[in-house]
């Protein structure tokens, strides 16, 4: 995939302001799948039609339950629950994993992202990325969309005993970044995520993507619709504030 490198829009904040606003930020940790790039439609949708094969469904609500970790849900159980027999996993797998690639083949970079990265370094935050996924699987799709050398540290499911919602992927990401709780902002998608972030003591913004929107966020400081609808200055004036479950309207008009 083709990494732009579009700058974000909009004219620069003065420096003074900037160093007033994210005195306290020095990271910022990202999610990798359904917040950079949108794995997780195409996730969905491929094991869907598995399913429907079978004469079975994967309604969202059973799906929603491993977004974000690979430590809660397995597609293969269910769907052997449902049928109630064994599946040939490897024959599930050989199958559905050329439909995946298929659909992910028109996915790219998701709005704000590149912005905030590019911005991020532009103020000297670290960045950190924490992700369910295994580093092969994160750093290959990192490397198509030219973004893995901007990230400080990476930390993924081969690092820790268990994913997310547990805190150990945030907990190992400051402790590389050398950074407090209260120094960081994580970004995520899923419920699952902002566990996580919050069980390791981290302002955690929420910004689902088109799987999960449908899902309740109710423990994240912060929601938005993508990366896009609120700047990084203003995200940095917020985790600043610590002020609970504040909309990004409302912060937008102040």
């Amino acid at each position: 995939m083709t990494c732009y490198q579009n700058q974000p829009n909009g004219p620069e904040q003065p420096i003074h302001q900037i160093v007033k606003v994210d005195a306290m930020i020095k990271a910022l940790v990202f999610d990798f799948d359904g917040l950079i790039l949108d794995t997780e439609g195409p996730e969905y949708q491929s094991w869907q039609e598995i399913y429907r094969a079978y004469g079975c469904s994967l309604p969202l609500s059973r799906w929603a339950e491993g977004i974000g970790s690979c430590d809660v849900f397995d597609p293969y159980d269910y769907l052997a629950e449902q049928l109630g027999q064994p599946v040939d996993r490897a024959a599930i797998r050989a199958k559905r994993r050329p439909r995946f690639a298929e659909l992910m083949a028109n996915q790219s970079i998701l709005p704000g992202v590149e912005g905030y990265i590019f911005k991020a370094r532009k103020l000297g935050l670290k960045l950190g990325l924490a992700s369910s996924s295994s580093r092969s699987w994160v750093t290959g799709y990192l490397a198509q969309l030219g973004l893995e050398a901007y990230f400080d540290s990476i930390k993924c499911a081969d690092d820790v005993e268990r994913t997310k919602p547990d805190p150990a992927l945030y907990l190992a990401t400051l402790q590389a970044l050398k950074v407090k709780a209260h120094e960081a902002i994580a970004l995520e998608d899923s419920p699952n995520g902002v566990l996580a972030a919050k069980g390791a003591g981290i302002f955690c913004v929420a910004v689902p993507n088109a799987t999960t929107q449908q899902l309740s966020f109710g423990l994240a400081d912060l929601q938005i619709s993508s990366l896009a609808e609120l700047s990084l200055e203003k995200l940095l004036l917020q985790a600043t504030r610590g002020r609970k479950r504040i909309s990004a309207n409302e912060l937008a008009i102040e």
